[in-house]
């Protein structure tokens, strides 16, 4: 935790990271974004208990409706929130299908109620929702709740942006950190020796960063076998990421090291006897060890839109798991677009998420700024 600055002597004995976490501070984008990335992480953690489905779920009766309306009133008299089971109706001039509502009973909209089980991180079973449809007002069942309407097969949108967070949010995350210690390893290697060392790096780097992602995208994903399971997938997509996502951080410390090499004190370290690696991990890189995380916060956006690109484009996780990018492919012809507008919600959650860490980023990088 950064240590309070309560006079002027504190300010100038203070660590970097105390005067970036104070400059952080009064960066307001900065802090709501990460209350917002907090949130959906929150969200994605406990995506069982807030989705009132879950991912095996459907209802063909509810296929490709609109968001579920949600009532106060029933026969003007003020009975809480409740939904109203739909009906399908076909107009007998243009034979299309629609749905109304069956406003002869109601449903309540009730919290903390019981349905599909889940475990609780992985662990402990349970089936308490935060929210759920409770019987009919005459004894009904059948009626759904689905905040952000139904896709093809009648399964509850919300539910699934919900607990597809989990592998939309925690796969750009992983891979950012692996590429964050790949990218310090062969970058501080590639600065700090030199030479026909340094050439190699620098000539792989330029070849990777010259193939266009998407054709590299597909290069990788064709390697990897057909009918894995999603964990493994998962694994796969993750070193996909990493792979093409180091690149840039091994650049920067490159770059870092070639100016600092040749300092007094790593100098000083060489002739005292430090060994190369003490010197690289102890005396070097915590230098810039600040500008390194802003970095990389500013590069988690990119492998968040490189998740959702390869599950869109089938090349990732796929259907019956889930992601932001799977769920997009509903929305893939403007047919479905103009028929069924709200299947472009998760975009919105996706679009959120990368303003939120460019945001976060941006306050990182102004509070790391040794001169404002």
């Amino acid at each position: 935790m950064a240590k309070k600055i309560k006079s002027k002597e504190d300010y100038y004995l203070a660590s970097q990271w105390t005067l970036m976490f104070r400059k952080l501070k009064k960066h307001k984008l900065a802090k709501i974004s990460l209350i917002i990335l907090a949130i959906l992480y929150i969200g994605a953690l406990f995506a069982d208990f807030l989705a009132p489905y879950g991912l095996d779920e459907f209802d063909g009766l509810y296929k490709d409706t609109a968001p579920t309306a949600i009532h106060w009133k029933f026969e003007d008299k003020n009975v809480g929130p409740h939904v109203y089971k739909i009906k399908k109706i076909i107009d007998k001039k243009t034979f299309e299908v629609k749905f109304e509502d069956d406003t002869t009973e109601y449903y309540p909209v009730k919290f903390f109620v019981h349905g599909t089980e889940y475990k609780i991180l992985g662990v402990f079973k349970c089936d308490l929702h935060l929210f759920g449809i409770g019987e009919g007002s005459n004894g009904g069942t059948g009626a759904k709740i689905m905040l952000f309407g139904a896709d093809t097969l009648g399964r509850d949108i919300f539910s699934r942006v919900l607990l597809g967070a989990r592998i939309s949010l925690t796969i750009p995350f992983a891979s950012a950190i692996i590429s964050f210690f790949l990218g310090i390893a062969i970058g501080s290697i590639s600065g700090y020796f030199g030479g026909a060392l340094d050439m190699v790096i620098q000539r792989i780097i330029e070849v990777i960063g010259a193939v266009p992602q998407i054709p590299l995208w597909m290069a990788l994903s064709a390697a990897i076998p057909s009918g894995i399971s999603t964990i493994k997938m998962y694994f796969y997509m993750t070193v996909i990421l990493s792979f093409i996502n180091w690149t840039g951080m091994a650049r920067i410390v490159r770059g870092k090291f070639l100016s600092l090499k040749n300092e007094d004190y790593v100098m000083a370290a060489r002739l005292s006897g430090v060994s190369t690696w003490k010197i690289i991990w102890k005396h070097m890189v915590p230098g810039f060890m600040s500008y390194l995380i802003v970095s990389m916060t500013l590069g988690i956006p990119g492998s968040i839109v490189g998740e959702t690109s390869m599950s869109y484009l089938g090349l990732g996780i796929k259907s019956p798991a889930t992601s932001w990018g799977v769920l997009l492919q509903e929305a893939s012809t403007v047919t479905d677009v103009a028929s069924h507008p709200h299947k472009l919600i998760p975009i919105i959650f996706v679009t959120i998420t990368v303003l939120a860490y460019n945001f976060l980023g941006d306050g990182l990088r102004d509070a790391a700024d040794p001169y404002k």
